[in-house]
Formats: structure tokens, sequence, C-alpha cells
């Protein structure tokens, strides 16, 4: 069974690199080689739910980077692979393209996604999240030509990026903390690394599944084809942050903040995005709202502890929101606009496809019998049991879904009258790019398939039948809903829709323009951000220009030093050369006033040797000489006078 697991991450993701390096020469194979490995993939993740395979890979322990399948990714895999099949069969219908870089990073995508689902240790998590992040950037800047997509993109990637940080963080102080690379060790960790690994986890988990204040993010990411935003906002990216707090549940529920933060943001998005989404005149707008705000309900899952509830609405909203998203898709493709205004009455225009679009509206609204319904109240019983604050915030949050759900009903199932539906066709057609008035009848199969399952996957949550599914998950046991909380939530879900139905809905500037949740992240977040990096800058600069400036001065001293250097061993060595010229001199002088002196002192002892002879002893000698001298005396006088 290894091999399955290996399989379900490196099929698509050896294909997607294949299909982008070979570009337009696999242009027209694109389509059917993504669909093949997409199903080979869809084989292989039911092999690996059903053989619950593990593989240990070393990544600075032998241990590292660790991936296997529990009961919670033996759930997801499956969901994940038969959405990825179906929206690469639907765009491949569509015609999505240019179709080798769009098939090859939907399967890349898709691969990340596995591979998120299997890790179970810190390096293969983060490996998986920046894949998943870079390649979720490419797709919502598919259309990169486009003026407005391009920085769509850029926001979705640098607001997620930044709530990424928080995995970061997390990983460093779980290896601060001792608790090691695997994520079933993180709720063990003591002390405030407990605290920062937690913290960590929850930001990055809330700003993956676009809750408060991160959820304008999903806005922008609207600016992806269809197909892009079914599987993305679906089972895929966005879902991903829901998974990770109902992966780590216990390190939640190990603090005494982390859940009950956890389980009010949730609901707080829930509501807030549920008016976000009742107020939108756009249909991917209202549906991109609509699922930060189903996504709320797994938050608030993960926060009470309510793993089965969570994971029920994470499959259930996966088949529901993939759906409309193809749906709203196939639309904006056949009538050029995605405007409400624009798609009054298309139900009935493509009755096949506004079928599928009905069934998934009626999911999405709570209502009896379909998945949501189920689902959402298998969340809010355990909310119950934690206060009744909590599970009148889940119950208000539900209300407003079954609002918008009817206020996509009421306008895709209008009946404007032949006027009325050549003055929308004039008017309202085209006004985003210019429809095709087709939709391919090979598009309906996977949406049919994905109604189907919209309708049915909320049997996991079914009071009574429920139980092997907890089993499967190994949750804990918990409350379950009751007969009574069931209807209740359906007759609340029944009337909001009538009431929306028959009266409409109320205009909403604040909620329309999402709450000014993107100008105040820029005022708040992004300006002093930006801010503080610019004064950074300057600081910088300025600390170069010093240490340049610096630089140069010590470069000045250096080189006058130098010259001061080499005229004082100039003048040294010129001193050196005179003093032994002096020397020389000395030396020779020397030896002329030895030989001088020598010379004297021999003529001197000659002079005495000769002075000795004359001492005879004799007067008559001394008379002589006397005689002599005075001779000598008076012919020198003579001569001189």
């Amino acid at each position: 069974m290894t091999a399955a697991l290996v399989l379900v991450i490196g099929a698509p993701g050896a294909a997607g690199i294949l299909l982008l390096l070979a570009g337009r020469r696999a242009g027209r194979a694109a389509p059917a080689l993504a669909i093949v490995v997409a199903g080979l993939t869809l084989v292989a993740a039911i092999a690996a739910a059903l053989g619950r395979p593990d593989l240990a890979l070393p990544f600075i322990s032998p241990t590292g980077a660790s991936l296997a399948v529990d009961g919670l990714t033996a759930v997801l895999l499956p969901t994940v692979a038969s959405v990825a099949l179906l929206v690469l069969c639907f765009a491949a219908a569509e015609h999505t393209g240019p179709p080798a870089r769009f098939h090859g990073l939907m399967l890349v995508f898709t691969a990340a996604v596995m591979l998120t689902i299997t890790a179970t240790s810190l390096p293969a998590l983060l490996g998986a999240w920046e894949i998943m992040g870079a390649t979720s950037y490419a797709l919502i800047g598919f259309h990169w030509g486009r003026p407005e997509t391009m920085p769509a993109g850029l926001v979705a990637f640098t607001v997620t990026r930044a709530a990424d940080l928080g995995l970061y963080a997390a990983a460093g102080a779980a290896v601060l903390a001792g608790s090691g690379w695997q994520l079933s060790g993180l709720s063990d960790a003591e002390g405030p690394w407990l605290h920062v690994i937690a913290a960590g986890v929850l930001v990055a988990g809330l700003g993956k599944a676009a809750q408060l204040p991160f959820s304008f993010w999903l806005s922008r990411a609207m600016e992806g084809p269809g197909p892009v935003s079914a599987l993305l906002h679906s089972a895929a990216m966005v879902a991903m942050g829901g998974y990770l707090l109902l992966r780590l549940e216990p390190l939640l529920l190990a603090t005494a903040w982390a859940g009950p933060t956890a389980a009010w943001i949730g609901a707080a998005t829930a509501i807030v995005l549920g008016l976000v989404a009742l107020a939108q005149t756009d249909l991917k707008q209202l549906l991109a709202a609509s699922t930060a705000a189903q996504l709320g309900f797994v938050i608030l899952a993960a926060g009470i502890g309510a793993t089965a509830g969570g994971t029920s609405q994470l499959i259930a909203h996966a088949a529901t929101k993939a759906l409309l998203f193809l749906v709203a898709g196939a639309w904006l493709t056949a009538v050029g606009s995605k405007q409400l205004s624009a798609l009054s009455g298309v139900g009935r225009r493509w009755p096949v496809i506004g079928a599928t679009f009905l069934i998934g509206a009626l999911s999405l609204a709570g209502l009896p019998p379909f998945s949501l319904w189920l689902a959402k109240d298998a969340v809010l019983a355990v909310a119950l049991e934690h206060g009744p604050a909590l599970y009148a915030a889940g119950l208000v949050g539900a209300a407003l879904a079954a609002a918008y759900s009817a206020k996509m009903i009421a306008v895709v199932w209008a009946t404007p009258d032949r006027r009325q539906r050549h003055a929308i066709e004039a008017t309202h057609w085209d006004t985003e790019r210019h429809g095709t008035r087709h939709i391919p009848s090979t598009a309906a199969a996977p949406l049919l398939v994905l109604a189907a399952a919209a309708a049915v996957l909320g049997v996991t949550a079914l009071p009574g039948l429920s139980g092997p599914f907890r089993a499967l998950l190994n949750a804990q046991a918990q409350a379950q809903a009751t007969a009574g909380e069931l209807a209740a939530s359906a007759v609340v879900a029944l009337l909001v829709a009538a009431l929306v139905w028959r009266r409409g809905t109320p205009r909403m500037h604040a909620a329309a323009g999402w709450f000014g949740l993107e100008a105040a992240s820029r005022a708040v977040f992004v300006r002093p951000l930006f801010g503080a990096a610019a004064a950074l800058a300057r600081a910088d600069d300025r600390l170069e220009e010093t240490v340049l400036d610096s630089r140069r001065r010590l470069e000045s001293t250096a080189h006058l030093a130098a010259r001061v250097d080499d005229q004082l061993e100039e003048t040294v060595l010129d001193s050196r050369r005179r003093l032994e010229s002096t020397a020389h001199l000395a030396a020779r002088v020397d030896r002329l006033v030895q030989h001088a002196l020598t010379g004297l002192v021999a003529g001197i002892s000659a002079g005495g040797r000769w002075a000795r002879r004359t001492q005879t002893g004799a007067i008559a000698d001394y008379y002589a000489g006397a005689a002599l001298v005075a001779v000598a005396a008076l012919t020198l006088l003579i001569v001189v006078r």
C-alpha cells in the first residue's frame, strides 16, 4: 500500500510538471492526460484509504518528513481526488486554456493538497503548504494578460503568505520546546511554547480558510477561471485551513483559549460573511463569501472538538461548492457575465444545468434532506453543549446561509417575460466577456455527479448512522442533533428562504463592500508594515552611507599614512646613508690620526735616543755643546735680521 501513497502524490505531481515543461507541444493531449492522471489518483486515493499506509523519509532526522493515512486522511483523500477529477472533466469540456499550463498547474496543485492531507510531520506539511500557495497564485492569476488578474492573485498570495508565517512560528517554537517534528507531538509542548505553537497554527489555519480578519483575499481570488475556483475554494486550498485545525484539534484544546477563540471566530465569520454574501450582486462574489461563511462552521467544529461534525461539513461543502462554482463558470462563459442581473431566468434556459445548481443551492441553504443540513446541525449540536450563545451564533449563520441561497435560487429560476428577457440580454449580457450562448453537453456529466454528492453526503452526520463515521475518524463520542434540533434548523431555514423569495433582500452597502476588510487591513497592517519597512530601508541607507563614508575616510587616512610612512622610510634610509658615509670618513680620519700619532711617537723616540747619546757625563762635552748652540743661535739671528 505504500505504492498507493506514493502514487496519490507522485502521479499528479509528475504529470503536472511534465505538462508545464512541454508547454504548447502538449496542448491537445493535456486535457485527456490530466483526466487519466486524475482518475489514477482517485484509484490510488481509495487504495490508500483502505490500506492505511505510512512512509517516513529522512529530513534532518531519519523520519523528519513522514506521511501516513489515518481516518481523517482516509475520508479526505478520495474527496479531494474525486472533486479534482470532476473539475478537470468540466474544464476539458469547457476548453479552458492554454490547456498544458492550466492542466499542469491543476495537477501540481492537487499533488500539493494530497501531500498536505497525508503529512504527519512539520517539514512535510510546510513543503506542501508552500507548493499549494505558489500554485494557487499561478492559478488565480492564470489569465495574466487581464489588468485586474495579477493584482488579485498577488493580494490572495500575500495575505495567505502573511498568515502562513504563523505555521513557521509554530514550527520554530516546537523545535525550541523539544516537541519534535511530528504533528501528533505538538500538543505535548509545555509552558509558553505550547501557546506560541497553538497561536501560530490558529493564525495559519484562519488565513488559509479565509476566516476573519483574512476573508477579503477570497473576494480577489474570484478573478481566476471557474474551474480554479471550483477546486481551490471547495475541497482544496481554502478547505485545507479547516483541515489543519481539525487535524490539530488536540493542540487547540490543550490550551484554555485557542479552542474557544477558534470557535467564536468561526461563528463570527459565518455571520459576517453571511451578510456579505447576502449583499452581493455578483454570483462568484456571493459564492466566495458563502465559502468563508460555511468554512466558519468547520472552524467552529475544530474549536469545540466536534471532529466528526466538522469533517462532515468539510466534505459536504466540497461537493456543494464545487458544483456551484462550476455552474457559475459555465453561465459566465455562456452569457458573458456573472452579475445576478444578467442571470435572471438562466436556470430555465439551461434546465439541466439549472437543476444541478438548484440542488447545490438547496444544500447550501441547509434545507432537508440535503447534505449541509445534517452536517451543519452535527456541529451545532456540540456547540449547544458549550453554551447557548455559541449555538445561537451558529444558528444565525445557518439562517443567513438560507437567505443568500434563496437569493441565488430566486434569480436563477426567475420567470422574466419576453420583453424583460430581451432587455436583460441586450443590457446585461456580454458585459465582462463575449458569451458563447452555449454550454457543452459533456459539461453536464460532472455537474450531475456533484449534485448527487451534494444531496447525499450528509448521511455521515445522520443521527444513528454517524457512529461508524465517528469510529473511522477515531473521534470521541459527543452530542448528536436531536430530532427537535434538526426540525428547528429546517424550519428556520425554510422561513428565511421563503421570506427572501417573497420580499427579496435589503441593500447593505457596507456588506456589499465586504465591510471594508481589505481597506481596514491596508490601514491597520499593510501601511504600518510598509511604513516600518520604508523607515528601516531609510535607516539602512543611512547606515550604509555612514559606513561607506567611514570607509572612504579610513581609506584616505590609510593613503596619507602610507605616504607619511614612505617619506619617513626614505628619510631614515637617507639618514642611514649619510651616517654610513660619515662613519666611513671618520674611520679614514681615525686611521690618519693613528698613523700620525704613531709617526710622532716614533720621532720622539728617535729624538730621545739621539739626545741620550749626547749625555756622556764629561763636562768638556757639555761646553762644546753649549758653544754649538750659541753659534747656531747667533747664525739664526743674523739670518733673520
